[in-house]
């Protein structure tokens, strides 16, 4: 009896064999094929497009299906514990695309109200007041808000655990029991958690989504989605639209450097979630934090239900500093260690405001209902030194007392 093999040989093997790659010549990496249009044999009137296989090595044309990019589809796959995978140009087509394939005019959407901003305007600007479907945001921690809001039109529940920027959970396996009971879809964002900390494939979820560009990737050089499932039929029309309704899929270059970050996925997000643990004990500890935001923290409210649904917290956090927006500007501006920038899961730490960068299109009035303050901000914990990142963090805090000392002298 064949032995399932780890998470750790998966990253590194999985869709990529030697002399089954599309060479010849043994590539233990699978090379990067850049042809758009692949040679016929001969002509088989009888064959239809459909019979086309990838996993025999056949191939037609790359916006069907790419040597490089199917290998990647099937560690993406691996990963999550789904028998099908699909590469996107960006987190958000592979979202568009999940959600265009489970919901037509009429229907309705139960969503995380704590979702990333990008994704809740995209529900609300296009499927909402573009494609005539109705959505419901709820406080997702609570179970029974997403009971309370489904509908019997209602054909896809959208969640995101843990969410961005507060790191909010909800509970995937009772919400996937909620989902079954009106037979809907069920998809779940698992891009900050990745798939090393939590798969809600197992957990009861229909289908996964991820930000690729983030952790999966994990060197901040690529953009890239991905979806993952187990069931046939929604995989069936995700490949429709990916292939022929939207048109949209991963270049194979990205699908290459995609391939090669996942190689060293567990070893990251370990390194990721030690440093994480370590800064956000330590920004716990000072006087200058009201409030830390980590699963890990035994203070956070959904730490017994992080440990219960998840293999460890992950490398993001956020905190609510002391002061204004100023003080919160001055705070990031003194940092050296921690870049000033959007998006996590890169092996360098990046650091951000909420209030004025990712969660700026949002209304002050919704920022405030989601518990983003003008002085909440989001850390993506890198693999650098801990010693130099908590150092670091020692000078923001300095110079927002400087500050403060200087203001005092002057009145």
């Amino acid at each position: 009896m064949a032995r399932d093999r780890t998470f750790e040989t998966l990253a590194v093997t999985e869709g990529e064999h030697p002399f089954e790659t599309g060479s010849e010549a043994g590539d233990v990496t699978s090379p990067i094929h850049l042809a758009s249009t692949y040679a016929f044999p001969g002509l088989d009137t009888e064959m239809s497009l459909e019979d086309v296989d990838p996993d025999a090595g056949e191939f037609v044309y790359s916006r069907l299906s790419n040597p490089t990019r199917h290998a990647l589809e099937s560690r993406l796959a691996a990963l999550e514990g789904g028998e099908h995978a699909m590469a996107f140009s960006s987190g958000t087509a592979a979202i568009f695309t999940t959600a265009l394939s489970c919901v037509e005019p009429g229907d309705h959407v139960v969503a995380f109200d704590d979702l990333y901003a990008g994704t809740r305007r995209m529900l609300e600007d296009v499927f909402e007041a573009r494609l005539g479907v109705e959505v419901s945001f709820v406080d997702a921690t609570e179970t029974a808000a997403v009971e309370d809001a489904m509908r019997s039109e209602t054909e896809l529940v959208w969640m995101e655990t843990p969410t961005n920027p507060t790191l909010a959970l909800c509970d995937v396996a009772a919400i996937a029991e909620v989902a079954d009971e009106y037979d809907a879809t069920f998809g779940v964002d698992n891009t900050f958690a990745s798939p090393y900390f939590q798969r809600p494939l197992e957990l009861g979820a229909d289908v996964v989504a991820h930000s690729t560009t983030k952790y999966l990737n994990g060197h901040s050089d690529s953009v890239g989605g991905a979806v993952v499932t187990n069931d046939d039929d929604l995989a069936e029309e995700l490949r429709f639209q990916q292939q022929v309704g939207v048109g949209d899929m991963l270049a194979p270059f990205d699908s290459y450097l995609l391939l090669r970050g996942l190689k060293t996925l567990p070893m990251r997000m370990r390194e990721h979630e030690r440093n994480a643990t370590a800064v956000a004990e330590f920004l716990e500890g000072r006087e200058e934090v009201s409030r830390v935001y980590y699963p890990g923290l035994e203070s956070h409210p959904q730490h017994d239900l992080a440990r219960e649904q998840m293999d460890g917290f992950g490398g993001i956090l956020s905190f609510e500093l002391e002061g204004d927006i100023d003080d919160a500007k001055r705070f990031l501006e003194a940092l050296s260690e921690f870049t000033l920038a959007v998006s996590v899961g890169g092996v360098e730490s990046l650091i951000e405001l909420p209030a004025g960068m990712t969660h700026e299109p949002l209304a002050p009035e919704q920022r405030a209902a989601l518990g983003i303050s003008d002085t909440l901000i989001r850390v993506s914990v890198g693999v650098e030194g801990l010693e130099d990142l908590l150092a670091d963090l020692e000078s923001g805090f300095d110079a927002v007392a400087r500050q403060a000392a200087n203001a005092a002298a002057d009145d």
